[in-house]
């Protein structure tokens, strides 16, 4: 018994969620990028808008992860790597509402696999970077504004993004949110 007391605790980080700090004003980003850094400020990852229809999300190296396709009226299509070699589709996101105060997209992952691919809902807010992503009846990530104590106007310019342990990668999870805050459009 003695010895259990001794023992620090240390929790799982299979099960812990992550916290993932979006802002156009990193240090290390390019104008108009949107980097998604770590609690440390370290950059994890970075949206970078090609053209009008196009963004790139990279890793920290700068490699492409995955290309992201506005195609027509509430339509995206997410390939792996650069969408100009014609890499893997790995999914398609349509718009299924969109009023003033509230998005809400439907995600179907591409491919056959054995078990049926998982199906996600994207809702909330893209004016104010507030969203939830819900895989049936769990929550995958959320994104909301920096509020600060005693700050009575909230900047748009920095949210966080939180990540609930799962199943689903952090960068398609970082992929999604793109989408949704360009779904506005």
């Amino acid at each position: 018994m003695a010895a259990d007391l001794e023992t620090p605790y240390q929790p799982d980080p299979e099960r812990i969620p992550v916290d993932l700090f979006a802002s156009k004003k990193l240090p290390s980003l390019s104008s108009g990028d949107l980097g998604f850094a770590d609690s440390s400020d370290h950059l994890l990852f970075t949206l970078r808008k090609s053209s009008s229809s196009l963004k790139f999300l990279l890793d920290s190296s700068g490699d492409p992860l995955f290309s992201i396709s506005h195609l027509h009226n509430g339509m995206w299509e997410l390939h792996k790597g650069d969408v100009q070699k014609r890499k893997e589709l790995v999914l398609t996101v349509k718009r299924t509402s969109n009023r003033f105060s509230k998005t809400e997209l439907d995600v179907s992952f591409a491919g056959e696999s054995s078990p049926p691919p998982q199906h996600l809902v994207i809702k909330g807010c893209p004016f104010q970077k507030s969203c939830t992503i819900y895989s049936q009846d769990s929550i995958v990530a959320q994104t909301s504004l920096m509020y600060k104590l005693r700050q009575i106007y909230v900047g748009r310019s920095k949210f966080r993004l939180t990540i609930f342990p799962g199943s689903i990668d952090h960068s398609l999870v970082v992929a999604l949110v793109a989408v949704f805050l360009q779904g506005r459009n």
